[in-house]
Protein backbone atom coordinates (compact mmCIF):
# COMPACT_ATOMS: atom_id res chain seq x y z
CA UNK A 1 0.00 0.00 0.00
CA UNK A 2 2.83 2.41 0.84
CA UNK A 3 4.42 1.80 -2.56
CA UNK A 4 1.13 2.33 -4.37
CA UNK A 5 0.47 5.56 -2.48
CA UNK A 6 3.92 6.89 -3.26
CA UNK A 7 3.41 6.12 -6.94
CA UNK A 8 0.10 7.95 -7.27
CA UNK A 9 1.91 11.28 -7.10
CA UNK A 10 4.70 9.92 -9.29
CA UNK A 11 2.32 8.99 -12.10
CA UNK A 12 1.47 12.57 -13.10
CA UNK A 13 5.11 13.59 -13.03
CA UNK A 14 6.28 10.72 -15.17
CA UNK A 15 3.57 11.45 -17.76
CA UNK A 16 4.91 14.99 -18.00
CA UNK A 17 8.48 13.72 -18.28
CA UNK A 18 7.55 11.25 -21.00
CA UNK A 19 5.71 13.89 -23.01
CA UNK A 20 8.89 15.96 -23.10
CA UNK A 21 11.04 12.98 -24.05
CA UNK A 22 12.13 11.93 -20.56
CA UNK A 23 15.55 12.95 -19.29
CA UNK A 24 17.23 15.14 -21.86
CA UNK A 25 20.23 16.01 -19.72
CA UNK A 26 23.67 14.66 -20.53
CA UNK A 27 24.14 14.11 -16.80
CA UNK A 28 22.98 10.74 -15.52
CA UNK A 29 21.19 11.03 -12.17
CA UNK A 30 21.60 7.84 -10.16
CA UNK A 31 19.96 7.16 -6.78
CA UNK A 32 22.01 5.15 -4.29
CA UNK A 33 22.31 4.12 -0.66
CA UNK A 34 25.17 5.99 1.06
CA UNK A 35 27.28 2.90 1.80
CA UNK A 36 28.71 1.21 -0.19
CA UNK A 37 26.75 2.22 -3.30
CA UNK A 38 27.48 5.96 -3.20
CA UNK A 39 31.14 5.29 -2.48
CA UNK A 40 31.43 2.88 -5.40
CA UNK A 41 29.53 5.19 -7.75
CA UNK A 42 31.64 8.19 -6.71
CA UNK A 43 34.75 6.16 -7.49
CA UNK A 44 33.34 5.53 -10.97
CA UNK A 45 32.36 9.20 -11.41
CA UNK A 46 35.76 10.50 -10.29
CA UNK A 47 38.05 7.95 -11.93
CA UNK A 48 36.36 6.17 -14.83
CA UNK A 49 33.40 8.11 -16.20
CA UNK A 50 35.52 10.43 -18.33
CA UNK A 51 36.60 7.42 -20.39
CA UNK A 52 33.03 7.25 -21.70
CA UNK A 53 32.34 10.98 -21.69
CA UNK A 54 29.84 10.26 -18.93
CA UNK A 55 28.66 12.76 -16.33
CA UNK A 56 27.15 11.24 -13.18
CA UNK A 57 25.17 12.94 -10.43
CA UNK A 58 25.10 10.80 -7.29
CA UNK A 59 21.82 11.18 -5.34
CA UNK A 60 21.82 9.54 -1.90
CA UNK A 61 18.83 8.04 -0.09
CA UNK A 62 18.77 6.49 3.38
CA UNK A 63 15.77 4.22 2.80
CA UNK A 64 14.73 1.55 0.29
CA UNK A 65 11.51 3.19 -0.96
CA UNK A 66 12.44 6.60 -2.35
CA UNK A 67 15.09 5.45 -4.86
CA UNK A 68 12.42 3.53 -6.78
CA UNK A 69 9.66 6.12 -6.53
CA UNK A 70 12.11 8.83 -7.66
CA UNK A 71 13.13 6.64 -10.60
CA UNK A 72 9.51 6.14 -11.61
CA UNK A 73 8.62 9.84 -11.37
CA UNK A 74 11.56 10.80 -13.58
CA UNK A 75 13.66 12.50 -10.88
CA UNK A 76 16.32 9.84 -11.47
CA UNK A 77 17.59 8.09 -14.59
CA UNK A 78 18.72 4.98 -12.70
CA UNK A 79 19.28 3.62 -9.24
CA UNK A 80 21.80 1.28 -7.67
CA UNK A 81 20.77 -0.07 -4.27
CA UNK A 82 18.56 -3.13 -4.67
CA UNK A 83 18.45 -6.83 -5.47
CA UNK A 84 16.45 -8.68 -8.12
CA UNK A 85 13.98 -10.13 -5.55
CA UNK A 86 13.39 -6.66 -4.06
CA UNK A 87 12.86 -5.18 -7.54
CA UNK A 88 10.43 -7.96 -8.45
CA UNK A 89 8.36 -7.27 -5.34
CA UNK A 90 8.32 -3.56 -6.15
CA UNK A 91 7.20 -4.04 -9.75
CA UNK A 92 4.55 -6.59 -8.78
CA UNK A 93 3.07 -4.24 -6.18
CA UNK A 94 3.35 -1.03 -8.18
CA UNK A 95 3.16 -2.03 -11.84
CA UNK A 96 6.08 0.31 -12.50
CA UNK A 97 8.00 -0.15 -15.76
CA UNK A 98 11.55 -0.44 -14.45
CA UNK A 99 14.16 -3.02 -15.39
CA UNK A 100 17.24 -4.71 -14.03
CA UNK A 101 20.38 -3.81 -15.97
CA UNK A 102 23.48 -5.33 -14.35
CA UNK A 103 24.58 -6.91 -11.05
CA UNK A 104 27.52 -5.23 -9.31
CA UNK A 105 28.15 -6.63 -5.83
CA UNK A 106 26.83 -8.74 -2.97
CA UNK A 107 26.42 -7.41 0.56
CA UNK A 108 26.00 -10.50 2.75
CA UNK A 109 23.16 -10.18 5.25
CA UNK A 110 24.35 -10.74 8.81
CA UNK A 111 23.09 -11.50 12.31
CA UNK A 112 24.62 -9.16 14.91
CA UNK A 113 24.39 -8.80 18.67
CA UNK A 114 25.69 -6.63 21.50
CA UNK A 115 24.46 -9.15 24.06
CA UNK A 116 26.08 -12.44 22.99
CA UNK A 117 29.25 -13.48 21.21
CA UNK A 118 28.07 -16.81 19.76
CA UNK A 119 24.85 -18.13 18.25
CA UNK A 120 24.45 -20.82 20.91
CA UNK A 121 24.47 -18.12 23.61
CA UNK A 122 21.13 -16.71 22.41
CA UNK A 123 18.72 -17.32 25.32
CA UNK A 124 15.27 -18.89 25.07
CA UNK A 125 12.75 -16.26 24.02
CA UNK A 126 15.44 -14.00 22.60
CA UNK A 127 14.22 -10.92 20.73
CA UNK A 128 15.48 -10.92 17.13
CA UNK A 129 14.84 -7.98 14.82
CA UNK A 130 14.18 -8.50 11.10
CA UNK A 131 13.62 -6.11 8.20
CA UNK A 132 9.91 -5.50 7.66
CA UNK A 133 10.00 -5.59 3.86
CA UNK A 134 9.08 -8.94 2.34
CA UNK A 135 12.33 -9.56 0.46
CA UNK A 136 14.68 -8.95 3.37
CA UNK A 137 12.41 -10.67 5.86
CA UNK A 138 12.73 -13.81 3.74
CA UNK A 139 16.51 -13.40 3.48
CA UNK A 140 16.79 -12.98 7.25
CA UNK A 141 14.70 -16.04 8.01
CA UNK A 142 16.69 -18.15 5.57
CA UNK A 143 19.90 -17.00 7.27
CA UNK A 144 18.54 -18.09 10.64
CA UNK A 145 17.45 -21.43 9.20
CA UNK A 146 20.85 -22.00 7.57
CA UNK A 147 22.41 -21.58 11.02
CA UNK A 148 20.07 -23.98 12.79
CA UNK A 149 18.00 -21.48 14.77
CA UNK A 150 14.66 -22.17 13.06
CA UNK A 151 13.14 -24.41 10.42
CA UNK A 152 10.90 -23.02 7.68
CA UNK A 153 8.05 -24.51 5.70
CA UNK A 154 8.86 -25.32 2.08
CA UNK A 155 7.46 -22.14 0.49
CA UNK A 156 9.04 -19.78 -2.03
CA UNK A 157 9.11 -16.61 0.08
CA UNK A 158 8.71 -17.53 3.74
CA UNK A 159 7.60 -15.04 6.37
CA UNK A 160 7.52 -15.44 10.15
CA UNK A 161 4.14 -17.16 9.68
CA UNK A 162 5.97 -19.95 7.82
CA UNK A 163 8.25 -20.94 10.69
CA UNK A 164 7.73 -24.66 11.25
CA UNK A 165 10.14 -25.11 14.16
CA UNK A 166 11.46 -22.53 16.62
CA UNK A 167 13.21 -24.48 19.39
CA UNK A 168 14.45 -21.36 21.20
CA UNK A 169 11.04 -19.69 20.91
CA UNK A 170 12.69 -16.65 19.33
CA UNK A 171 10.54 -13.51 19.34
CA UNK A 172 10.69 -11.59 16.07
CA UNK A 173 10.56 -7.79 15.88
CA UNK A 174 9.87 -6.29 12.41
CA UNK A 175 11.59 -2.95 11.75
CA UNK A 176 12.48 -0.69 8.84
CA UNK A 177 15.80 -1.94 7.50
CA UNK A 178 17.49 1.41 8.21
CA UNK A 179 16.55 1.12 11.92
CA UNK A 180 18.10 -2.31 12.45
CA UNK A 181 21.59 -1.19 13.55
CA UNK A 182 20.07 1.02 16.27
CA UNK A 183 17.88 -1.85 17.40
CA UNK A 184 20.93 -3.68 18.76
CA UNK A 185 20.58 -1.71 22.00
CA UNK A 186 17.14 -3.23 22.58
CA UNK A 187 17.27 -6.70 21.01
CA UNK A 188 19.25 -9.83 21.73
CA UNK A 189 20.22 -9.94 18.04
CA UNK A 190 19.28 -8.24 14.77
CA UNK A 191 19.53 -9.33 11.16
CA UNK A 192 21.05 -6.34 9.34
CA UNK A 193 21.56 -5.60 5.65
CA UNK A 194 25.19 -5.22 4.67
CA UNK A 195 24.99 -1.56 3.65
CA UNK A 196 23.40 -0.49 6.93
CA UNK A 197 25.82 -2.64 8.93
CA UNK A 198 28.84 -1.03 7.28
CA UNK A 199 27.35 2.46 7.65
CA UNK A 200 26.94 1.78 11.39
CA UNK A 201 30.61 0.84 11.74
CA UNK A 202 30.07 -2.90 11.83
CA UNK A 203 32.39 -5.22 9.93
CA UNK A 204 30.28 -8.04 8.50
CA UNK A 205 33.22 -10.35 7.89
CA UNK A 206 34.30 -10.24 11.56
CA UNK A 207 31.48 -8.81 13.70
CA UNK A 208 28.54 -10.97 12.63
CA UNK A 209 27.35 -14.05 14.50
CA UNK A 210 26.22 -15.46 11.14
CA UNK A 211 26.66 -14.23 7.58
CA UNK A 212 25.10 -15.09 4.23
CA UNK A 213 27.37 -16.93 1.85
CA UNK A 214 28.40 -14.95 -1.22
CA UNK A 215 28.74 -17.92 -3.57
CA UNK A 216 25.47 -18.57 -5.36
CA UNK A 217 23.79 -15.70 -3.53
CA UNK A 218 20.81 -14.46 -5.60
CA UNK A 219 20.82 -11.10 -3.82
CA UNK A 220 23.39 -9.14 -5.79
CA UNK A 221 22.88 -5.37 -5.76
CA UNK A 222 22.74 -3.87 -9.21
CA UNK A 223 21.85 -1.11 -11.61
CA UNK A 224 18.17 -0.49 -12.44
CA UNK A 225 16.54 1.95 -14.87
CA UNK A 226 13.18 2.75 -16.42
CA UNK A 227 12.21 0.56 -19.37
CA UNK A 228 12.34 3.55 -21.72
CA UNK A 229 16.02 4.10 -20.85
CA UNK A 230 17.27 0.51 -20.92
CA UNK A 231 19.04 1.04 -24.27
CA UNK A 232 20.27 4.56 -23.46
CA UNK A 233 24.01 4.73 -24.17
CA UNK A 234 24.65 6.41 -20.82
CA UNK A 235 23.03 3.49 -18.98
CA UNK A 236 24.97 0.91 -20.98
CA UNK A 237 28.23 2.80 -20.41
CA UNK A 238 27.60 3.02 -16.67
CA UNK A 239 26.80 -0.69 -16.50
CA UNK A 240 30.07 -1.46 -18.27
CA UNK A 241 32.05 0.71 -15.86
CA UNK A 242 30.37 -0.77 -12.77
CA UNK A 243 31.30 -4.23 -14.02
CA UNK A 244 34.89 -3.31 -14.85
CA UNK A 245 37.96 -4.87 -13.27
CA UNK A 246 38.87 -1.46 -11.80
CA UNK A 247 35.62 -1.41 -9.82
CA UNK A 248 36.02 -5.04 -8.74
CA UNK A 249 39.51 -4.21 -7.44
CA UNK A 250 38.24 -1.08 -5.67
CA UNK A 251 35.52 -3.08 -3.90
CA UNK A 252 37.95 -5.80 -2.81
CA UNK A 253 40.54 -3.33 -1.53
CA UNK A 254 38.04 -1.04 0.20
CA UNK A 255 35.68 -3.45 1.96
CA UNK A 256 37.88 -6.43 2.85
CA UNK A 257 35.24 -9.08 2.23
CA UNK A 258 32.27 -7.16 3.67
CA UNK A 259 31.20 -6.30 0.11
CA UNK A 260 31.96 -8.79 -2.65
CA UNK A 261 32.09 -7.93 -6.37
CA UNK A 262 30.00 -10.08 -8.69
Amino acid sequence: MRIRAALIAAALTVLSACSSGGSASDTLKVGVSPVPHAQILKYVADNLAAQKGLKIEVVEFTDYVQPNTALVDGSLDANYFQTVPYLQTFTQESGAKVEWVEPVHVEPLGLYSKKVKKLDELPPGAKVALANDATNETRGLKLLEANGLIKLKAVDAPTVRDIAENPKNLQFVPLEAAQLPRSLEDTDASVINGNYAIDAGLKPATDSLALEKAEGNPNANGLVTRTELKDDKRIRDLAELLGSQQVKDYIKQTYNGSVIPV
